[in-house]
């Protein structure tokens, strides 16, 4: 019954922070998107699915196309969302908080690596937040409430659940714009998050955020993940101080190696980062990235960083996040039979 009492306790804490984001585009974006992306669809039909969408558009003549949700994190309006969420500069997004009321949103900044947005709202008053945790103390079996938007239609849904695994990895691509990645460092839970659910918080018992909602894993139950919460705060320090958020850049695509996958491309290690290009005519190694300078090449594996092996458990991305901009680091790279070290300098993401 205590347990019992403290989940309500905190949930009351949580609810009137998280909010609705509403994502809405001009009705005449719509057109021309229909026009561009959708040629072999007859003009008639075209037409009669966009005279149904303009009467619902808003006297402004926007459309609500999305939602997701989101939390606020200091009381003059400063809202953490996810980027997939906020990613077209064209749309417009709308902050519902749990009172009911509506605010223009801002977005200050979008994570270039992590799926995370910041965003800012302005009101009357200082606004409701919640305290952010540590993400480095979560242990297996921690007691987790996901709280969010599910589905787009209930607003302030509650699951609980427990943290089932750290440190995990997904293939996925964040919006429509980035390539295909993997997204590594993940909180794994079986608290339901649903879409709709992304982007809003993952509380610890004691009421303090430790991760973001993100994904699901499409045709499995209770297989959830959140962005550890240390992501954003580095991620917060950037912004006060720079304007923006710097995140150190090597330029590779890769795959973390495994035993399943040193078996099923026949690989010499088990271990490992493969710089692999994730979809075709892409580049695997950027264009004049510290990768590129540094002589790092298609099918190379990189084995170690900073003579710490790069594994599941600590992804080459892990060990970068750790660093800064501006660093040197020390990669050792198997290419074919031939072993070697190469020292690139880390430059900022653009």
């Amino acid at each position: 019954m205590e347990h019992a009492n403290n989940f309500v306790s905190v949930i009351k804490k949580v609810i009137p922070a998280t909010v609705t984001i509403v994502v809405s585009k001009k009705f005449g974006e719509i057109e021309r998107e229909a026009v561009e992306h959708f040629p072999d669809i007859p003009l008639w039909l075209k037409r009669k699915e966009l005279g149904f969408l303009k009467q619902q558009t808003d006297k402004n003549g926007m459309l609500k196309v999305g939602n997701g949700s989101g939390f606020i994190v200091d009381p003059s309006g400063i809202v953490i969302s996810n980027r997939h969420i906020v990613s077209e500069t064209r749309n417009a997004y709308t902050i519902i908080t749990n009172d009911g009321k509506k605010y223009p949103a801002t977005i200050l900044a979008r994570d270039p690596l992590s799926d995370i947005a910041i965003l800012k709202i302005t009101g009357e008053n200082a606004f409701p937040f919640l305290s952010l945790g540590d993400s480095s103390h979560c242990e297996l079996g921690d007691p987790v409430i996901a709280v969010g938007n599910a589905l787009g239609m209930f607003q302030n849904t509650v699951s609980s659940g427990i943290i089932s695994g750290l440190s995990r990895a997904i293939t996925a691509q964040i919006d429509a714009s980035s390539p295909i990645q993997e997204i590594h460092g993940l909180i794994q839970t079986d608290a339901a998050i649903n879409p709709g659910n992304s982007g809003g918080p993952l509380v610890g018992i004691n009421g303090k955020v430790i991760g973001i909602n993100v994904a699901i894993i499409q045709g499995a139950q209770n297989i959830g993940f959140a962005l550890p919460i240390n992501t954003l705060k580095k991620d917060l320090i950037d912004l006060r101080q720079f304007g923006r958020i710097r995140q150190p850049f090597l330029g590779v695509h890769y795959v973390t190696i495994n035993e399943t996958l040193q078996q099923k491309l026949k690989l010499p290690t088990d271990y490992g980062a493969l710089v692999v290009s994730p979809k075709p005519y892409s580049e695997s190694v950027i264009t004049k990235s510290p990768a590129a300078l540094a002589g790092i090449k298609d099918h190379d594996i990189i084995l170690e960083c900073n003579e710490k092996r790069i594994s599941g458990e600590k992804t080459l991305g892990d060990m970068l996040e750790s660093h800064t901009i501006g660093d040197i680091i020390r990669l050792k790279v198997l290419r074919k039979n031939r072993m070697f070290i190469v020292s690139p300098k880390l430059a900022e993401k653009k």
